[in-house]
């Protein structure tokens, strides 16, 4: 028990460091190599290239997509609600 102690208290400072953390430029590589598919050779280097350059600011993460679509489902319930967040979730 007291192993396995002091292993957590160990490797607790790591598991917090940000330098262990995923930085924004890893986190728009992996949606950009998701986004690109199939694509090969030059296309895929010229998709990357542009997914890549593009603006933080202009694709919204999934928190601020429920922001915004909390406050437009405002007064709706239910079924209803259910469904139109499930419709503006999908939205980019």
């Amino acid at each position: 028990m007291k192993k396995l102690l002091v292993l957590l208290a160990l490797a607790a400072p790591l598991a917090f460091n940000p330098a262990f953390a995923k930085t924004e430029q890893q986190s728009k590589m992996g949606s950009c190599n998701k986004e690109a598919g199939d694509k090969k050779g030059d296309e895929r280097r010229a998709f990357m290239k542009e997914c890549l350059s593009k603006k933080a600011d202009a694709r919204k993460t999934q928190q601020e997509k429920m922001k915004t679509c909390n406050a437009d489902a405002k007064g709706k319930k239910g079924d209803e609600r259910k469904a139109f967040m499930k419709e503006c979730l999908k939205k980019d």
